[in-house]
């Protein structure tokens, strides 16, 4: 039978064990299928789930990880009861460990499960030969005896001492894993074989000057004599049973931790698509409204080039109008002008008032002459003026279109400036000495524009006094960083946390290591030093430049030349170490003095291999202090 979800009851976290109780008798009266035939297991409460063929570990990994998560109360109780089945009712389902498997399979004698063993697996060795020598007893060194028992893989064997000298016991340490026990078991195996094992050792009478061995039990850690003593300072008793409980009691515990790390990780990932969310709402509204704005702005433009229009089709009516009296007086005044030639002869008084009037006509004439010309030059100006117009209009529409590609939070400000600007701009070209409307609403854009550039210039003076406080921070911080390196120096140095690590500066162990194995102990230390102090010179030499220039990220770095030939002869004769010391060297010069290539003095946190902070540095200080007051 299988447990779906909608069958569950609603539990809280107060009675979860109570819960788990009666649960846990269901499983055990077989109320829900747990193993199937092919011998392999599966979870009735996870139904929905493709795998249903877990192994016994597998199930039980599974089963402890949930109940021991942040899931819903019901989710924990199912899989708390399924955990407590596997490990009281259905243990031996599991079979035995891998390692024990193993360990049974190549010995001839099988560790019980109950035996108790000393923990970490440990061998002695007794009747190990020895000579008295000088005033004492000598044997063979822990090294010797552990390369003669090289096939069981011990980590080192330790000879035990006492006032007299070499005591003739030996201490064989194993790794404490289950291969440690294996190789311990046929350590033991291989003396049993050959009749000097820790049996044979106490019947014999005689042992002769064999070595006898064995593995280290109970009887031995409660033993007197130096190998009692030693098995009970560095050892403790355990059996196999307890060593396989404790491993499952980490692997559980293991496990839970990393299923309440995935509920975090799931939370925090949840939390993390809330503000995209967020912030991806926010965006469109964001980007709707500058929408909005940027289809009013194109109305206000479009109604501004129709009364522009419009004004100038009214202009142009008035001027033909104007034109078109101007023609009709001209056409009067011509006819009587002919009139008059005909009354000349008439008389003399007749042709003196002819000739008046022929003077006032005159004048009338070139009176409308200039008219006619100013109109003339009343059109020029105005079609001037619509041209003028028109070429700015444009090149407003350019620059907002050009300003709306470029629009972000930060250009937003001066947009509207420039938008303002053009509103002016086209405004005093359309409206007349009377329009008192216009007038009042460009002394209004007028006054906007000027809050928006004063507040844009705010914006800047802002910016530029952050810019100016955080240099002055930063030079003080420097002054004190040099301050603190000159007062620091002769006290702190690499046998502390926090110390004084010169930049640039070659490091001698990496060359005596390398000198060590490659010449006579007696030469290292003078060939060590005679490298070292070669190649410093090397690093202090201006015309060696062993850089390249790669780009990564599309950004420029420059790093180590591997094909240089200076370098490559350092490889090849003194090997990795000493090259990685030169190299590390050459960064550093490259990074804190590239000009003057010698070491600077630098803070510098030798715990984490990394330049030290200000705060570090000077809680370090106080901290010693604070120790070498209490000491007084």
């Amino acid at each position: 039978m299988d447990y779906s979800s909608e069958e569950a009851p609603e539990i809280s976290y107060s009675n979860i064990d109570d819960y788990e109780t009666k649960l846990y008798e269901l499983l055990k009266s077989g109320k829900f299928k747990v193993k199937n035939e092919d011998n392999t297991f599966r979870c009735p409460f996870c139904v929905g789930r493709k795998k249903q063929d877990y192994r016994h570990n597998e199930l039980l990994q599974h089963a402890t990880g949930l109940g021991a998560s942040n899931r819903e109360a019901i989710v924990k109780a199912n899989h708390r009861a399924l955990a407590k089945l596997l490990k009281d009712d259905l243990a031996d389902e599991a079979g035995p460990p891998k390692q024990l498997i193993s360990i049974e399979q190549n010995s001839t004698s099988k560790p019980k499960q109950d035996d108790q063993f000393v923990w970490p697996w440990m061998g002695i060795l007794v009747n190990v030969p020895t000579e008295w020598k000088d005033g004492r007893q000598v044997g063979e060194s822990g090294n010797r005896l552990k390369e003669q028992l090289s096939r069981f893989n011990p980590l080192k064997v330790i000879p035990l001492w006492n006032y007299r000298g070499h005591t003739g016991n030996a201490i064989v340490d194993f790794s404490k894993d289950w291969g440690g026990l294996k190789d311990a078991m046929s350590f033991e195996n291989h003396f049993d074989a050959n009749h000097f094992g820790k049996k044979d050792w106490y019947e014999r009478k005689d042992p002769g000057s064999d070595i006898y061995g064995w593995v280290a039990r109970a009887d031995d850690y409660n033993s007197k004599g130096p190998v009692g003593e030693y098995l009970r300072k560095n050892g403790d008793i355990k059996t196999v049973t307890d060593l396989s409980k404790e491993e499952s009691r980490k692997t559980d515990k293991l496990v839970a931790n990393l299923a309440n790390q995935i509920e975090v990780k799931n939370k925090h990932l949840q939390e993390l698509e809330c503000k995209y969310n967020e912030s991806n709402m926010s965006l469109d509204k964001m980007m709707e409204e500058r929408d909005q704005l940027l289809q009013f702005y194109n109305e206000e433009i479009r109604k501004m080039q129709c009364l522009a229009r419009e004004h100038s089709r009214k202009i142009f009516e008035e001027n033909a109008m104007l034109k078109a009296q101007l023609d009709a007086k001209q056409s009067e005044l011509d006819l009587r002008s002919n009139q008059l030639d005909k009354l000349v002869a008439q008389n003399d008084i007749e042709r003196m008032k002819l000739n008046d009037e022929r003077q006032k006509n005159a004048m009338k004439n070139s009176s409308l002459q200039m008219a006619s010309m100013e109109q003339k030059k009343a059109d020029e100006n105005v079609l001037r003026l619509i041209e003028e117009q028109k070429r700015e209009q444009e090149a407003a529409l350019k620059k907002i279109l050009q300003l709306e590609k470029q629009l972000d939070a930060k250009q937003k400000l001066e947009l509207e400036i420039q938008q303002l600007k053009g509103k002016l701009q086209v405004m005093k070209h359309m409206g007349g000495e009377d329009d008192s409307a216009v007038k009042k609403k460009m002394e209004e854009m007028s006054e906007e524009l000027k809050e928006k550039i004063e507040e844009m210039e705010s914006l800047e003076a802002l910016n530029q006094t952050l810019v100016v406080k955080e240099r002055m921070s930063n030079d003080e911080l420097q002054e004190a960083r040099n301050e603190l390196i000159k007062g620091l120096k002769e006290i702190l140095g690499k046998k502390f946390d926090i110390g004084i690590k010169r930049m640039g500066e070659l490091d001698g162990k990496a060359f005596q290591s390398a000198c060590k194995r490659k010449f006579a102990e007696d030469d290292a230390d003078i060939k060590a030093a005679e490298f070292c102090s070669e190649w410093q010179e090397y690093l202090k030499d201006p015309n060696w430049h062993p850089y390249k220039i790669v780009t990564i990220d599309g950004k420029s770095k420059e790093v180590i030349n591997e094909d240089d030939e200076k370098l490559i002869v350092l490889k090849e004769l003194l090997g990795n170490e000493a090259y990685e010391a030169v190299t590390t060297a050459l960064l550093e010069i490259n990074e804190y003095n590239p000009s003057g290539r010698y070491a600077i003095p630098e803070l510098w946190n030798y715990i984490e291999g990394r330049k030290a902070t200000l705060k570090e540095v000077v809680q370090y200080v106080l901290n010693k202090w604070k120790t070498q007051k209490r000491k007084r």
